[in-house]
């Protein structure tokens, strides 16, 4: 490949990195590898990232950045509150649906981090990013609707993150689409309760 501006490489690098890693796992995910799927050098590589661990938190930012965009741009006014939210959570749902590798790698790379001395910060940065961007989701659907939430925003978010992570981990182990349904109708009743209005 011809020369491009360096942010572009580190996005094809970032991006050639979650393939691999979903594909493959990140335990085999070797900057060799990356560099491969990327067909670039090793020297592009180390010219774009310090190290594998700075690619692997570019990786969970970039995974992250891509769902709340996704959401963020489902969040339409409906008739209620609860229909907003729960079309939210959908445009959410249908990802993991049709992407589950991808969703899972978000797991393994939390435990590959936990597990791997240096890297701790990097899991920490990931559920971080979640509330944050849980935060930003929740006042975004308030400012659409014009309804100011009955409890503080971040807890909304940390309610919000904490129980999409347990439902996404729960459908990629037992694969039940039905109560997985069931499950993100209840979260959107549980949110409607916190947010009010």
């Amino acid at each position: 490949m011809g020369r491009m501006p360096s942010a572009e490489r580190r996005r094809q690098l970032v991006e050639a990195a979650v393939r691999v890693m979903a594909r493959d796992g990140v335990g085999r995910a070797t900057t060799r590898a990356i560099c491969a799927e990327a067909e670039v050098s090793l020297s592009v590589f180390h010219y774009c990232f310090d190290s594998k661990q700075e690619l692997l938190e570019a990786a969970i930012g970039s995974i992250t950045g891509n769902y709340v965009a996704r959401v963020m741009s489902a969040v339409e006014p409906r008739a209620t509150l609860r229909e907003t939210v729960r079309g939210a959570l959908g445009t959410y749902w249908e990802h993991v649906r049709a992407h589950p590798a991808e969703h899972m790698l978000t797991y393994e790379l939390t435990q590959y981090a936990l597990r791997e001395e240096g890297f701790e910060h990097l899991a920490r940065a990931q559920y971080e990013q979640y509330v944050a961007s849980a935060a930003v989701l929740v006042g975004q659907v308030c400012a659409v609707l014009g309804v100011t939430p009955k409890v503080p925003v971040e807890l909304v978010a940390r309610v919000l993150a904490a129980t999409i992570d347990g439902l996404t981990l729960q459908y990629l182990v037992l694969g039940d689409v039905q109560a997985a349904e069931a499950l993100l109708d209840a979260t959107a009743d549980q949110l409607v309760a916190l947010i009010g209005g």
